[in-house]
């Protein structure tokens, strides 16, 4: 097996069933999909088990539930998906092409579905932020959850996973994947749900994560940033 796909949920019982339908071409062809949940209270693992070759269960918390599906991953290399997150219909031959090429890790370019939103700040707004995200990611060689990291599983154990913090795992990890050596920036997109920014407001969660980020850049606490974002 040479590719797991490992998402990591919590209350997702409406949309997993079609995040997962997504992924069943790829199963066809060989991927392995696991599906960790966090704990959730609307019969998420039940609507995971038609459409996932592993559910599991672990402590909440995203950092926590990837690593649960890491260890009991086949594939040699990890793809780590969130729920509201589409990958492109070639994903597995794009990130394996990219290992055989010689990436250790990498991630993919990113939109941000607006969905069906009339608010014309979103329908603008969006596009910009995935934009900036993709500019920032390849020149820092930083990625984010958003962007579906992948990374060599042998490489992934070495480093030990992801760090048990409740915010900014996939910075943490980036940065030591980092010192390993550059990430592979897939310039095919993956679609990911615009309703975090909807939810808080588009302005709002702009400079609520940078504002977060520069907190975490001066080293401030995961925890403390955490409840913050909460």
């Amino acid at each position: 097996m040479r590719l797991s796909i490992v998402l990591p949920v919590l209350d997702e019982a409406s949309s997993l069933g079609a995040t997962l339908e997504a992924l069943s071409p790829l199963r066809a062809r060989g991927v392995e999909v696991i599906v960790v949940d966090g704990g959730s209270s609307d019969g998420t693992s039940a609507c995971a088990q038609a459409g996932a070759d592993i559910v599991l269960t672990a402590p909440r918390g995203r950092a926590r539930q990837m690593n649960a599906g890491a260890a009991v991953a086949r594939g040699e290399v990890l793809l780590f998906v969130h729920a509201d997150t589409t990958l492109p219909a070639h994903a597995d031959a794009l990130v394996l092409q990219a290992v055989e090429r010689g990436a250790q890790w990498g991630r993919f370019d990113v939109r941000i579905d607006a969905g069906p939103s009339r608010a014309s700040t979103a329908r603008l707004i969006l596009p910009v932020v995935a934009r900036c995200m993709n500019v920032r990611s390849r020149l820092s060689g930083i990625a984010t959850g958003d962007q579906a990291l992948f990374v060599q599983r042998a490489l992934f154990q070495q480093l030990g996973g992801y760090a048990d913090q409740p915010l900014m795992e996939d910075i943490e990890l980036s940065r030591r994947l980092r010192a390993v050596g550059p990430p592979a920036c897939l310039r095919q997109t993956v679609l990911t749900s615009g309703r975090r920014w909807q939810a808080r407001g588009v302005w709002r969660t702009i400079f609520l994560m940078w504002r977060l980020r520069w907190r975490y850049w001066r080293g401030e606490s995961p925890d403390t940033l955490a409840r913050a974002y909460r």
